[in-house]
């Protein structure tokens, strides 16, 4: 694949991230207007990629239909505060810090007071994973570090708050220490502290992906104000986490919705994510640099599961913490904008680590 194509790709899956308007619906405009009206995680891991593409682009246009969509969302009035709803508020903070908008600067701190402030804990001070269909009382989720600890890392460096910065790396620690399994180094999907267990015991690809993803963007947006220790410690555990990962995907380049069981579904959102990190890990020198050629595996993989129109399939749909393996593999496959986010940008990591050269 020559760069233009790579690039024509990429525009491609940012127009079909535009065109969703709201789960599972695929518009018919061919622009770059933000469509969805919910505030949730769905969205917020999409406005990230989308962010990350317009900086990239250095398209002023595109970074203002991202602060015009933040500027109605706040005059219509923001949601209540939980882990979900927070994944919005990563791009926000970006936004804010680049356009040095003091209103906005001024609701990302409300907004990390009131996670540090009122936010649930489980016990050891850990984010209770509180989501708008229950409270979760007790338990930790892999993707609470994506949706909630990456904002708060992030704010503390716009708002330069040494708390907000500590409280986020504390939160890997604990969340490693409950989820990550010791012998793979594979992540579960949850853990309770009420009744001491993993549930199903999944090594859920989609949330092993945010774990990929979070670690190395954590440690790159934090640079010389992340703790030494702690990104000695982090880039271990992904590290870790990664040799595994290598070993269990499939042929195709794709990994299973169950890592661990080839039985399951392939997924397209969790092999994106996944390879995103990867490639990110190894340009950051964080990863050994044989694991790139996995990762390149399950790029081919995905942009086989992009449509004409920027789709990317075989995503599946929002996964609550599930009780046996079988509920795993049954979620649904559709259009989701945390997709086309995950492939937007393993689409720009290719391209910024010149990872494919002029061929292929």
């Amino acid at each position: 694949m020559i760069r233009e194509e790579t690039m024509s790709t990429l525009d491609r899956v940012v127009r079909g991230f535009c065109r969703l308007k709201n789960l599972n619906e695929v518009g018919t405009g061919d622009g770059f207007a933000i469509h969805f009206e919910e505030w949730e995680w769905e969205i917020g891991v999409g406005l990230y990629g989308f962010w990350r593409y317009a900086q990239f682009r250095q398209d002023a246009a595109l970074q203002q239909s991202i602060l015009e969509w933040y500027e109605q969302q706040i005059a219509k009035g923001l949601p209540e505060i939980q882990i979900n709803t927070t994944a919005p508020m990563i791009a926000l903070a970006l936004v804010a810090g680049h356009h040095q908008r003091s209103d906005l600067l001024a609701t990302v701190n409300d907004w990390a007071d009131a996670l540090l402030q009122d936010l649930p804990r489980t016990e050891e001070g850990g984010f209770q994973h509180v989501v708008k269909e229950q409270p979760n009382t007790g338990q930790l989720w892999d993707d609470t570090l994506f949706m909630t600890c990456l904002f708060l890392g992030v704010a503390g460096i716009v708002l330069k708050r040494r708390d907000l910065i500590d409280e986020a790396g504390y939160q890997f620690l604990l969340h490693t220490r409950y989820l990550s399994d010791p012998a793979s180094g594979l992540w579960y999907h949850g853990w309770t502290f009420v009744d001491k267990h993993h549930f199903a015991g999944a090594f859920w690809a989609r949330g092993n992906a945010w774990v990929t993803v979070a670690i190395p963007e954590f440690i790159e947006l934090m640079g010389e104000h992340l703790d030494a220790g702690i990104r000695r410690y982090l880039s271990q555990v992904v590290a870790r986490q990664v040799r595994t990962l290598c070993a269990c995907q499939a042929d195709n380049g794709m990994w299973h919705t169950v890592l661990d069981d080839p039985l399951s579904p392939q997924e397209s959102s969790a092999t994106a994510g996944i390879a995103w990190g990867m490639l990110r890990g190894v340009r950051m020198g964080i990863l050994d640099d044989d694991v790139a050629a996995h990762a390149l595996r399950a790029f081919d993989a995905v942009l086989a599961r992009i449509d004409d129109g920027g789709i990317v399939l075989e995503a599946s749909r929002g996964t609550m913490l599930g009780w046996d393996i079988q509920y795993y593999c049954d979620i649904a496959m559709a259009p989701v904008p945390y997709a086309q986010a995950l492939t937007m940008l393993l689409l720009l990591e290719v391209e910024q680590g010149n990872w494919l050269g002029t061929t292929q």
